[in-house]
């Protein structure tokens, strides 16, 4: 009779189950995810590197050059209808998206990192979720007793927000 030998792995961690989001606070308050696949880049920008420009939406902090690239930064608490962003900040933290051809750069309260989430996991927003706040969503997971805004990128990207004075 033959015997089959058992090879044994090191240990090594678990893949993570579902897609990786970026996990980030909106404001201080509200924590929202973007689908790393629409994400580009995160990074911490000093304040002075920011060029505001007149006579636009409130929402468009300014344009920051960004790779030889002129791109617009914009405050996604004003576009989702939440508190507005703090400008008096010494350093803005920026998530760069990527809709198609279009890149953005998202100023929020603080990046947390990376996390896991399925499918399942994304539920419809519960009813206290404003109308406004849902035309941005693509559902909302609770983590811990805390809700999270699974954030749709290309509803962000073609908010009329950002088009009106």
């Amino acid at each position: 009779m033959d015997t089959a030998t058992l090879t044994l792995l090191p240990d090594q961690p678990p893949k993570p189950l579902g897609d990786p989001f970026l996990w980030f606070h909106i404001t201080p308050t509200t924590e929202g995810l973007l689908p790393m696949l629409q994400v580009q880049e995160v990074l911490a920008l000093p304040a002075q590197r920011l060029t505001p420009m007149p006579n636009m939406p409130a929402c468009l902090l300014g344009l920051i050059n960004r790779r030889s690239h002129a791109m617009w930064v914009v405050d996604l608490s004003q576009v989702l209808n939440l508190a507005g962003f703090d400008a008096s900040r010494r350093q803005h933290d920026l998530i760069i998206i990527r809709v198609e051809t279009i890149a953005l750069a998202l100023a929020v309260h603080q990046i947390q990192g990376v996390c896991w989430l399925s499918a399942e996991s994304i539920q419809a927003p519960p009813s206290h979720v404003p109308p406004s706040l849902q035309a941005y969503l693509r559902g909302c997971a609770i983590q811990e007793q805390d809700l999270w805004l699974v954030l749709n990128a290309a509803a962000i990207v073609q908010s009329s927000k950002l088009r009106s004075p």
